[in-house]
């Protein structure tokens, strides 16, 4: 062989090797570097949410309790950490996540084309879907047309998929955002608004606290369905594939479905509030 060739080989051998060492102490870096990693060797899973019923709301001790507290409760004792609920604004959750103040959302946030530009997303660990509570002092309406109408005043929670939903199914009636689902009804209550869009079991649960005053104009049916996943940062593979392994499993078992049939389905955990 001649020398030239063989200097060829040896040099294209060295660099292979070194293409090889390369990659996997980059990949050993990117592990370490992960999220998860991070939560494991702090002990500590943050969690970003906001208040939501049933999703996540403080009892009367003015702790947190709620379907999403439940999950992310199982979720940290899954990981063997401890969990750190972080309340945030609703219409700063996605920032909050993304300049490191928490690890995930985990707050029945639905999974949006234009939020997942910004966010990973898990798989769906379940489904949500808007309804509205009509206030009885206006003549009731039953359908979405009939609130589809420039003299209707709707509102909703600011930068929820309730307010997407309100633009694009009623996009004659005036629309009003709150940072709050409390705020919102209240303008219901207060007769200063007709209706309010939101995530069910929200309108359906108003409606039988308020029952003089509220009722629900599409018979507590949702017009719409929305898959809820986890948000995470971006770029972080192992975390994201973590979280889909946990929701399969957690499916599996059903411990999901028993979750959610408890909070979304009856009343048991009203004595608490």
């Amino acid at each position: 062989m001649p020398r030239i060739l063989r200097v060829i080989l040896s040099l294209s051998l060295v660099l292979l090797l070194a293409s090889v060492a390369y990659s996997a102490s980059l990949k050993q870096n990117l592990a370490k570097e992960s999220t998860l990693e991070q939560v494991l060797q702090k002990n500590r899973l943050r969690v970003g949410f906001s208040t939501f019923v049933p999703w996540a709301m403080k009892n009367k001790r003015g702790e947190f309790i709620g379907f999403e507290i439940d999950v992310a409760r199982k979720l940290a004792a899954d990981m063997g950490v401890e969990v750190d609920f972080v309340p945030t604004k609703w219409s700063g959750i996605i920032p909050a996540l993304l300049t490191g103040k928490f690890d995930v959302i985990i707050g029945g946030m639905g999974m949006t084309p234009e939020r997942n530009l910004k966010v990973n997303f898990s798989d769906p660990y379940e489904f949500s879907g808007m309804s509205i509570v009509g206030n009885r002092t206006f003549a009731e309406k039953n359908t979405l047309d009939d609130y589809n109408q420039k003299k209707v005043t709707i509102v909703a929670r600011i930068g929820t998929t309730a307010a997407e939903a309100a633009n694009k199914y009623l996009p004659k009636a005036e629309l009003r955002l709150f940072d709050d689902e409390g705020q919102a009804l209240q303008e219901v209550l207060n007769g200063r608004a007709q209706a309010m869009v939101a995530s069910q079991p929200f309108p359906e649960f108003q409606s039988l606290k308020y029952p003089k005053r509220l009722y629900l104009p599409l018979g507590g049916k949702t017009f719409t369905r929305e898959p809820i996943g986890i948000a995470l940062a971006k770029g972080d593979v192992d975390f994201l594939n973590f979280l889909n392994n946990w929701i399969r499993v957690r499916q599996a078992d059903g411990w999901l479905q028993e979750r959610y049939t408890y909070w979304f389905t009856t009343r048991d955990w009203q004595e608490q509030m």
